[in-house]
């Protein structure tokens, strides 16, 4: 895929996208209303809050809706008008655009609709009900040692981040690569520049990152995920492969003539040579369809739970 490195465990402090909890926000407040504007993009929200028509759109600074999922170029180095990004890879520090999904402290699985038109951002829905991820920790007593709080970030927001390395979680029998990244605004984005690096200079939040994904789906009566290589990160030169492989899949993609019924939606604004490019109009169409923004709806009481871990 072309914008990301998309979405971010809840548990790492340092790495990852660091972000809020849901509770202490401003993203569903009056302030907020329709509009954010976050560096060189906006998100607009549409419908209501913890239902199943709230969509997150993003858009240019100078108003035009794009495609989160087609329209953020990869690699931070490439940000233009029109055009895949070149496939010659950069020598030196490469930093790449990540869309945040979900927030650190939030529960709501939101992800990126890759099967609705300009691919908004979305709480997922299976049977017929909004996802949430379920609150798990160590265990009682147990105090996390985070250090000075990072940058607090939005489901929508843009950011540029640094490839330390990877895990592969086994999902229902796929790999789910995971990656691990740090916000370049990071007080610590310096001193991190490898996952050997997390380990000295942040002991226990590789372990605790391990720990969260193999255990996140117990409380839902599902066993503990599985992780190839042992579950062990790689480090980021693997990463960046697995990145660059991913996004030549992309680049194919998009280029593709037809689209069957039941694959990813292209449509997107800034691909000069892509079949679904499509105009600012379309796109604002598109927006412009869906829900009017709406207050809140109260989230079910079950979703504040909290799993601790057996010693």
């Amino acid at each position: 895929m072309r914008s990301v490195i998309h979405t971010a465990t809840r548990f790492s402090a340092a790495f990852f996208s660091s972000q809020s909890s849901r509770k202490s926000t401003s993203l569903f407040s009056a302030a907020s209303i329709h509009l954010r504007k976050m560096a060189h993009y906006l998100t607009e929200l549409r419908g209501r809050p913890n239902a199943t028509d709230y969509r997150v759109y993003l858009k240019t600074s100078d108003g035009k809706y794009i495609s989160p999922f087609h329209d953020i170029p990869l690699y931070v180095a490439d940000e233009q008008e029109c055009g895949v990004p070149p496939k010659k890879f950069k020598t030196n520090e490469i930093l790449f655009n990540m869309v945040v999904e979900v927030p650190r402290w939030s529960n709501a699985k939101m992800e990126i609709a890759t099967k609705e038109p300009l691919n908004p951002i979305k709480q997922d829905v299976k049977k017929g009900k909004l996802r949430y991820v379920a609150n798990i920790f160590p265990h009682k007593g147990y105090i996390w040692n985070y250090g000075a709080l990072p940058q607090v970030c939005v489901t929508g927001q843009v950011i540029q981040v640094k490839v330390l390395g990877i895990l592969a979680l086994i999902d229902e029998g796929e790999t789910d690569w995971k990656v691990i990244a740090i916000n370049k605004e990071d007080p610590d984005a310096s001193s991190l520049n490898s996952v050997e690096d997390v380990r000295k200079i942040k002991p226990g939040h590789l372990e605790a990152t391990v720990d969260w994904f193999k255990k996140y789906k117990v409380p839902d009566g599902k066993p503990e995920n599985q992780f190839a290589f042992n579950g062990q990160f790689k480090d980021k030169d693997f990463a960046i492969e697995v990145i660059k492989s991913t996004h030549s899949y992309w680049k194919a993609l998009v280029m593709r003539k037809k689209m069957k019924s039941d694959e990813i939606v292209c449509q997107n604004s800034s691909l000069c040579e892509s079949p679904f490019k499509c105009s600012d109009a379309e796109a604002s169409t598109v927006v412009e369809a869906a829900a009017e923004y709406g207050e809140p709806l109260p989230v079910p009481s079950e979703v504040d739970k909290w799993h601790f871990f057996t010693k």
